[in-house]
């Protein structure tokens, strides 16, 4: 590798180390899941009834269908709470990483023997985080807790919960993270330095991909679990498990690339050797290519519910059903207000009228009519036109480059480097946008059945909500 590189690899370890670099990734998806809640409910779109978030005394009561006049409160915007984790979260480590520069000075000597700081803020964190206490946020926290033990031991007995699945579809993003988190563990452990990762032998190769491996394992379960599920008639379920088995022989093929020294070996320019099995590297690029475009088609087709990668239009659901307008009748247990779905005053010319949607739609099911949405898109758009080019084109980009940052061996020799990282962000960034139009499509789809698809009752029964269009105003929910 060129000096020049490693220079400007131990000055980013120097400066920012990798553990600071995780904290930093953790509070970026902390701040992206607070903006999702925000910007859901600032375009219409109750996050509560999207993910779930009742209190249980409120599911219950749903659930009885009680709706005492006397108990209704307004509720608060449960972002509020999530800007409040991310602020305390980042004070907590900037004044950490602060420390740290000012102890070692940027000197090379000084690193590891002050590499307890990001070792204490880490513990420090973790504990808090699963403190039992009745310390600060402990709702929020015990709401995390609790959906990650859903994710990771699922009962195959329960449906899956839609804000389990989001939950789980971003722990894949992470995926690169938790394998930093790894090689921070290692660095910070006696004899090992924060200026390089510790060097993989035998078998501890394998723990990385492993690690890594393990976000996609929980989503193949959650796949699996719903399509063996009573309910479910379809093999959507399945073909989606074989989208997220499709990351396995890209993370396994790569790190089986940093092999012994008794392989195969090829000597740049620059002296630097490269280790690998013979034919893996063509395998592993077949896989990068398979995991990619399957994912990205995926995303496009079956997670936005978009007509661009479909063989013909959509068909329509058949025009008995109750059709939503353009901007969506949200699954809300709330009283009848007199304004547009999204605030607006009736006479706002954004909001299209229902009956116009519905019979754009009743077009578009007898063929007759025009166009009733632009090529490649779908008719109910709860977002501006431009997001969605937009946000097909960077998924597109962004999915390829996911496939090669998921490859280890790529970056065997300068774990954690500048480049790495901001691709890390650019995947944080990635799935941001993607849960808008995830959320977004979850809801149409409901509105077209007539259901929601939040589970109001602990033991899996759906009620059938009604839908009613409300204004962020009135937001009025039932108080246990």
């Amino acid at each position: 590798m060129p000096s020049h590189s490693l220079n400007a690899e131990t000055n980013l370890n120097l400066t920012f180390p990798l553990p600071y670099r995780v904290l930093f990734l953790v509070g970026l998806g902390i701040l992206g899941w607070a903006t999702n809640l925000h910007g859901l409910d600032f375009s219409g779109i109750d996050p509560i009834s999207a993910f779930n978030l009742w209190s249980e005394g409120q599911k219950a009561r749903i659930a009885s269908r009680q709706m005492p006049h006397g108990n209704l409160v307004i509720t608060s915007t449960p972002y509020m709470a999530i800007y409040k984790i991310f602020f305390v979260y980042m004070a907590f480590c900037i004044a950490s990483w602060t420390i740290y520069r000012s102890c070692t000075k940027g000197d090379d000597v000084l690193v590891d023997a002050f590499g307890y700081i990001p070792l204490v803020t880490i513990l420090v964190i973790i504990i808090f985080l699963v403190c039992p206490m009745s310390v600060p946020l402990k709702y929020e926290r015990e709401k995390f807790l609790n959906a990650l033990g859903r994710c990771v031991l699922p009962s195959s007995h329960s449906p899956i919960e839609f804000s389990d699945v989001v939950f789980a579809d971003i722990a894949t993003s992470f995926a690169k993270v938790f394998g930093d988190f790894w090689l921070s563990a290692l660095m910070l452990l006696p004899g090992n330095t924060l200026l390089a990762a510790p060097p993989e032998e035998g078998w501890q190769r394998w723990i990385l991909p492993t690690i890594m491996s393990f976000p996609y394992l929980l989503r193949f379960r959650q796949c699996l679990i719903e399509y063996s599920s009573p309910p479910n008639a379809t093999r959507r379920p399945l073909y989606n498990a074989i989208k997220y088995a499709t990351a396995f022989p890209v993370i396994f093929l790569s790190a089986a690339q940093k092999g012994p020294s008794r392989l195969e070996n090829r000597l740049h320019g620059d002296g630097f050797s490269i280790q690998y099995w013979p034919g893996t590297f063509r395998l592993w690029l077949i896989a990068t290519i398979i995991n990619s475009s399957y994912s990205f088609w995926w995303d496009v087709t079956n997670d936005w519910g978009l007509d661009l990668l479909q063989k013909g239009q959509r068909q329509t659901e058949s025009v008995h059903r109750r059709t939503p307008p353009r901007q969506l009748l949200l699954p809300r247990l709330q009283f009848h207000s007199h304004t547009s779905p999204l605030g607006r005053t009736s006479n706002d010319s954004a909001a299209p009228d229902i009956s116009t949607e519905g019979q754009r739609q009743s077009n578009q099911a007898t063929g007759t009519g025009t166009r009733p949405h632009p090529w490649g898109l779908r008719s109910v758009l709860l977002f501006p036109l431009p997001v969605y080019p937009l946000l097909v084109f960077l998924n597109l980009i962004l999915r390829m480059t996911w496939s090669i940052k998921l490859s280890s061996h790529l970056y065997s020799v300068t774990d954690g480097s500048a480049g790495i990282f901001w691709l890390e962000v650019a995947e944080i960034l990635r799935r941001w946008l993607w849960v808008f139009l995830r959320v977004e499509w979850e809801l149409i789809k409901g509105a077209q059945n007539g259901t929601s698809k939040g589970r109001a009752n602990s033991n899996g029964a759906d009620p059938q909500y009604e839908m009613v269009p409300t204004s962020s105003e009135d937001q009025i929910l039932f108080h246990a």
